[in-house]
């Protein structure tokens, strides 16, 4: 674990104290996010929603490490983010973060077990360890036997499943999910929640998911919603246990 990258003792993964985001466009004060206090415990699943223009999106770059605040500070495992430089921030997003995006963001010339092994191999990690791990990876998503295709060869479904295992496969403190069923149908969608739903539930992956679509929503624990750069409310959602 790196040095400056510390477990919470509390069991707090993220923590936003007074966060602020302002954005000028032609010397103009565009507020993103006006002040947002917020806590996630290690193994939640929680969505964050609302309009777009909300804040969601400022507020989701900011936990994934690729925007600062202008004001306040995030906390990742006891650590304040806010003040490290942008080659260490790289480093923690390759180490403690694991990205899902709506467009699936693989590497087109490159196979699924490829796509799968690329945060090892910018970790450093010895072939013959990452491709033991993402081959586990892919059984673990149902596509063994298609370690060698590539994603135009594949399904939607099954590109994401392969960036769900990209994400996982450096154990990352968090999952953020970027609004990952966007680009599926419904019944690929519903799939690739419940994915999530079990690797939470029987693995304890912290995922923070962010979706405008309600049913999708409410695979989480708890549901954050924004509205004009501020959260509006913040709700535990009793309807997961029947999805």
């Amino acid at each position: 674990m790196s040095q400056d990258i510390k477990q919470g003792n509390n069991g707090i993964v993220v923590k936003a104290v007074g966060l602020k985001k302002t954005y000028f466009l032609d010397a103009v004060a565009v507020p993103a996010l006006k002040e947002v206090n917020l806590e996630i415990p290690k193994g939640s699943f929680v969505s964050i929603t609302g309009a777009s223009g909300s804040g969601k999106t400022t507020f989701m770059n900011i936990l994934g490490c690729l925007d600062k605040p202008t004001e306040g500070k995030y906390i990742l495992e006891g650590t304040d983010v806010s003040l490290l430089t942008p080659d260490r921030l790289a480093e923690i997003r390759n180490e403690r973060i694991g990205f899902i995006f709506q467009n699936f963001n693989l590497l087109a010339r490159t196979s699924a077990m490829e796509n799968v092994e690329l945060p090892l191999v910018y970790a450093g990690v010895a072939r013959h360890e990452r491709q033991k791990k993402a081959l586990e990876l892919l059984e673990m998503m149902g596509l063994k036997g298609f370690e060698t295709h590539f994603p135009q060869q594949l399904s939607g479904g099954q590109q994401q499943r392969i960036a769900i295992a990209r994400a996982l496969v450096n154990s990352p403190s968090i999952i953020l999910a970027d609004e990952p069923t966007g680009n599926l149908d419904s019944k690929t969608s519903y799939e690739i929640m419940n994915i999530l739903k079990r690797l939470n539930e029987e693995m304890g992956v912290t995922i923070i998911l962010v979706t405008h679509e309600h049913d999708i929503a409410e695979y989480a624990q708890r549901i954050i919603t924004f509205k004009d750069g501020l959260v509006i409310s913040d709700t535990v959602n009793t309807k997961k246990d029947t999805l």
